[in-house]
Order: structure tokens, then sequence, then C-alpha cells
């Protein structure tokens, strides 16, 4: 079911599918609830599947000129009061598990099982900060030419080919947005703070979804985040990239529903 709620005079945008205990869905920079079609299809035969559009992104509003992480945090505590959802599992895809970080860190007792799909707790580093102020600039300057370039790069160079249909897609769905949408997540993405304190105090398990071909999410990163909560679940792609759900789909969907099955 498609739902609109207000979150600071915007439209928030999201889909429920399936009944039972919840599993919530975020997407990363410059996606969609879109890209969890054959997620939401699959495990909404055993659960309750919110899939939610973060602000600027799909079919949500721009709520202002910086989209931090935990604002969209809040947005999705608003999604969830609006379902009357006490308790679920929150897997995020990039942008998406740093959103889910900072919902852990918010509102810890709401969580079940947090999932980093090719994500990090760490913030950026100085020199992530003048990559992304320089993306700004880009953004500004053309950012349908921006997501053009920037959406083929998160594959790995093999799945490039293979994936064309699905890169084109996702690249003329990101090419909607707005410029101010893309500048707020980026900006909201620059301010992340530090989230490893929150994988160190997890009450709760944990699970990494890494590429060992990602150059935004480097391996070596996540291998050194994995150690640290008590209870980890990891799955470790040899020849992919940063979009794992589709570079391995079959595996990340199997992957997914091994971990939820795990903690409910």
């Amino acid at each position: 079911m498609q739902t609109f709620i207000k979150y600071n005079g915007s439209d928030i945008h999201y889909k429920t599918e399936g009944k039972g205990d919840t599993l919530v869905l975020l997407h990363g920079f410059t996606e969609s609830i879109d890209i969890w079609d054959d997620f939401s299809a699959e495990l909404s035969v055993d659960y309750k599947v919110i899939c939610i559009d973060l602000p600027g992104h799909g079919n949500s509003g721009c709520i202002g000129e910086a989209h931090t992480m935990e604002l969209m945090a809040d947005v999705v505590k608003t999604v969830l009061d609006k379902e009357n959802i006490k308790e679920c599992v929150i897997i995020g895809h990039s942008m998406g598990g740093y959103v889910a970080l900072a919902f852990a860190e918010k509102y810890p007792e709401y969580i079940k099982g947090l999932g980093l799909f090719h994500s990090s707790a760490l913030p950026d580093t100085p020199e992530g900060k003048i990559n992304r102020a320089r993306a700004i600039e880009a953004i500004e300057k053309n950012h349908t030419g921006f997501v053009m370039n920037f959406i083929p790069d998160l594959f790995a160079p093999d799945n490039r080919k293979p994936l064309a249909k699905e890169i084109n897609i996702l690249v003329e769905k990101a090419s909607l947005m707005s410029k101010q949408s893309i500048v707020a997540a980026q900006k909201g993405m620059m301010e992340r703070k530090d989230k490893r304190d929150v994988l160190k105090n997890a009450a709760y398990p944990v699970l990494f979804i890494a590429g060992k071909q990602d150059t935004r999410i480097t391996y070596d990163k996540v291998l050194e985040q994995i150690a640290l909560p008590k209870d980890t679940v990891a799955l470790l792609l040899h020849d992919i990239a940063h979009m794992g759900y589709l570079e391995a789909r079959d595996k990340t969907i199997y992957a997914v529903k091994c971990f939820i099955d795990g903690v409910y």
C-alpha cells in the first residue's frame, strides 16, 4: 500500500507490503523505494516490509537545505508511529545505512536488528569532506550530468555492461530529483558523525553486506567495523562493488531473509 504523510510541511512517501514482524528498508543517495521491489516482493511473504522514500528522493519532498541523518531518522520514526510499529529490523543501503545508524542511536528501543548494506559507521574523512564539497559544486552546475557520471561508477567494471539497462533506469529516475534535493543529501552526509559507538553498544544483531570492489565503502574499513558489535552477521562479496542489490540480487535477498529469520 502506497501512503503519504506530512513531515515539517513536506510530503513523505512510503509503501507497506505484507503482515507480521516489521522490516524497514532504506535506500541510498539518489535512489528511491523502487530499488527494494524484489526484496519486498519476496520478504513480505513472511514479514511486514516498509520502504520509505527519504526526504528529497522518490516521491518525498525536500525539507530544507541539509537533510541530516538525524532529520531523516525522525522521518523514519514518524512513519513507524503512523503504522503503530514499536520494534523492527532496519536495513539501509549506503546513505540509508547512515540513517539507520542515526535512528538506532536516537531510538534504540525500536531496534531488533540493524543492517548496513554497503554502508559504514564512519564519518567523512577531511579528504572526503573536500570531495563532497566538490561534488556539491558539480551538482550546482549540472546535477543531471553529475548523476549520469556518478551512478555507473558505483558498479564493478565487469558488471556495468550486463546491468546496463538497470543502470540506465537508476540514472533516469535520479535525474528527476531536484538540484536542491541532491545537494541537501550531500550536505547531510557531510555533517554526519562517527557512529561506531552505536555498533559497539548494540544490544541486537548487526548485518554487514560488503563488496570487495566497492570504492565508496571500502572493504578494509568494513572489516574493522564487523568486529565491533557483540553479534555480527556478514556477507562479503568478491566481484561486487557498491550495488549488491543488483550486482548480487539473489545472494543479498537470501542474506537479508536469513538475518531477519534469525532475529525474529
